[in-house]
């Protein structure tokens, strides 16, 4: 029983083992590929990595950096928004800057006011006390002359009639008198003559310093609105309300370092491609009135003609686009930018990478 057991197995081990060698030996056809590999569409070309950026003059985007600190109270813009130039970005709390700013308003124009003051002497109530202070004088004069005139004929008519001691004292009253209108004549004129012109103009100095630092003061003032300063597209807004941001940027928990507030490319109407060229093919490189180039966007059978626009002439070490590990960054690149038309609004996107192939016309 037992081994008939056994033989029964067997048996079925065979015809498992004939129906699975029939099934895993059928040969099924291929899947097609989700979109065509990347190939050379030139008899010779040179492939490089490149990454999309904005079209500008110099440079890849325009990272922007507040030039003052303090936490951020508004973000005024989203991600993938055209700005104008001079639209605002962000605002920064700026309260003790506007109170300061405030104060230096108020000490220049309390500077101005005195200035004007100066200006606009003699005042003519000041004036009138000081010709009231002559005419006094002149009367205290009159008074003291009239007293020593009569004590002095009456000396002269009886010696004994008055002391000598009170006749001096009589001219000592008129000369004091007649000094006295002397300086009440000088300080009239002193008065009409108005403001000396080296106080008129120390305090101009002076107002003009306190609206200078008004100005400055002003002019920080401004800087707490983070503004844009050329038009363009809003790619990146690395901050949020609440958050403390300095002249560093905004601190980035996850990578541990600093980012720009607001990464900013120019108009999107065409965008760059940065391709950098290994430095061992910079040789074959053509000429440039004689340069073409076609980017592939990855995942896509997207190809698109490119325009020469520069190259870089520096060979710089090359940074890692891929993050894979069998990618070489042990060696230098060429910069060479490229140019191409938006067709379609999603067509790419700054920071996308491609496959650029340079070839000669």
């Amino acid at each position: 029983m037992r081994n008939r057991i056994i033989f029964a197995l067997a048996i079925l081990g065979v015809l498992a083992g004939l129906v699975a060698a029939y099934i895993f030996g059928i040969e099924r056809k291929a899947q097609p590929p989700a979109f065509a590999p990347v190939a050379n569409p030139y008899a010779a070309a040179i492939y490089a990595n490149g990454i999309i950026e904005g079209d500008q003059g110099s440079g890849s985007n325009i990272n922007i950096y507040p030039e003052v600190s303090g936490p951020v109270v508004k973000v005024l813009v989203r991600e993938g928004q055209p700005v104008a130039v001079g639209a605002p970005l962000l605002q920064i709390d700026d309260a003790t800057q506007q109170a300061s700013t405030e104060q230096l308003r108020l000490q220049a124009e309390a500077a101005l006011a005195l200035l004007n003051e100066l200006q606009a002497q003699p005042r003519r109530e000041t004036l009138a006390i000081a010709k009231s202070q002559v005419d006094l004088a002149m009367s205290n004069l009159k008074i003291a002359r009239d007293q020593y005139d009569k004590r002095q004929a009456s000396f002269r008519i009886d010696s004994k009639s008055i002391s000598k001691d009170a006749l001096d004292t009589a001219g000592d009253t008129m000369r004091q008198a007649a000094v006295a209108l002397d300086v009440a004549r000088k300080q009239y004129e002193l008065t009409r003559a108005g403001a000396w012109s080296y106080d008129i103009a120390n305090q101009r100095k002076q107002y003009q310093a306190l609206l200078q630092a008004y100005r400055s003061a002003r002019s920080v003032l401004l800087k707490y609105t983070v503004k844009a300063q050329v038009a363009g597209v809003v790619l990146a807004v690395n901050s949020t309300p609440g958050s403390y941001v300095s002249s560093q940027g905004s601190y980035n928990a996850y990578t541990q370092g600093f980012d720009p507030l607001v990464v900013m490319s120019a108009s999107q109407s065409t965008l760059a491609v940065r391709c950098y060229v290994d430095e061992i093919l910079v040789s074959r490189l053509p000429p440039p009135d004689r340069m073409q180039a076609q980017m592939s966007l990855r995942g896509s059978n997207v190809k698109v003609a490119l325009q020469f626009v520069r190259i870089q002439p520096y060979v710089s070490p090359k940074i890692e686009l891929s993050n894979q590990r069998q990618e070489r960054v042990d060696l230098r690149v060429l910069p060479v930018i490229f140019r191409f038309k938006m067709t379609t609004p999603a067509m790419a996107y700054p920071g996308q990478l491609v496959d650029v192939f340079i070839g000669s016309k």
